[in-house]
């Protein structure tokens, strides 16, 4: 099974410390051990948001505020492949051609930004069409995909059960919400409906949830589902526990 995990900077990397970034290590490994190939790609968070609101204040343009937060992310992907260890990678993946070559020799490949203009969001869906993924998990900071942003409204909905075109209207409308904040990004909506690619958006902050979504098809987030596609997916990691 091939799977690939988007994990969000401020999920990983919270504040500066090891044992959030151990934790989800330990998960992609023994998924590997489990004999998946795992893709994953890391966001810059809140340093990452710090750094280009100081850079803006001295006047740098959003390309060069662009490139500092790739700059983030892939710091963020050192941090996970430091605690990987030495047989894994030994450095980010700079494009999906070089994560793809590492996921077929070693199992593993780590990733932070590509390209300005691109979120890790968007990084993490054309990473799975790339390499032709039979998953795609989402580990953000919220349970899952909402009606609106359930950190500024206590009445959002929270969704069990999306298509891929809905979930780019969801993801539409809390855009042009102004203040919303959205778990994926509209891109990255818009190239998971284009690949047809089954994902989760799920809590990634207990990094178990990520490991029980992948082996077993569990997990309280929301599940996006292909056109044509069952309600339950034919293939887990395992499917007896």
């Amino acid at each position: 099974m091939k799977v690939v995990v988007s994990i969000g900077g401020s999920v990983l990397v919270p504040e500066l410390g090891t044992d959030r970034v151990a934790e989800h290590a330990a998960v992609v490994e023994d998924l590997v051990a489990d004999g998946c190939r795992v893709g994953a790609v890391v966001g810059g968070g809140g340093v990452a948001r710090e750094y280009i609101g100081a850079a803006r204040d001295l006047g740098a343009n959003e390309i060069e505020l662009d490139q500092l937060g790739i700059d983030v992310t892939r710091l963020n992907a050192r941090l996970l492949i430091a605690a990987l260890g030495g047989d894994s990678v030994t450095a980010p993946a700079k494009d999906y051609e070089e994560a793809g070559e590492a996921l077929q020799r070693g199992g593993i490949s780590v990733m932070g930004g590509v390209a300005p203009a691109q979120t890790t969001d968007a990084v993490g869906a054309a990473l799975a069409e790339y390499v032709d993924a039979d998953l795609l998990v989402y580990a953000t900071s919220v349970p899952g995909v909402y009606s609106d942003d359930p950190n500024e409204n206590a009445e959002a909905t929270k969704y069990d059960r999306l298509s891929a075109a809905d979930l780019v209207d969801v993801i539409a409308g809390l855009e042009m919400n102004a203040g919303a904040s959205a778990p994926v990004d509209l891109l990255a909506a818009k190239i998971i409906q284009r690949s047809g690619m089954r994902t989760i958006v799920l809590d990634g902050t207990d990094p178990d949830r990520i490991s029980r979504a992948v082996r077993y098809g569990e997990h309280d987030g929301t599940d996006v589902i292909p056109e044509g596609a069952g309600e339950e997916p034919t293939y887990w990691a395992q499917d007896e526990r």
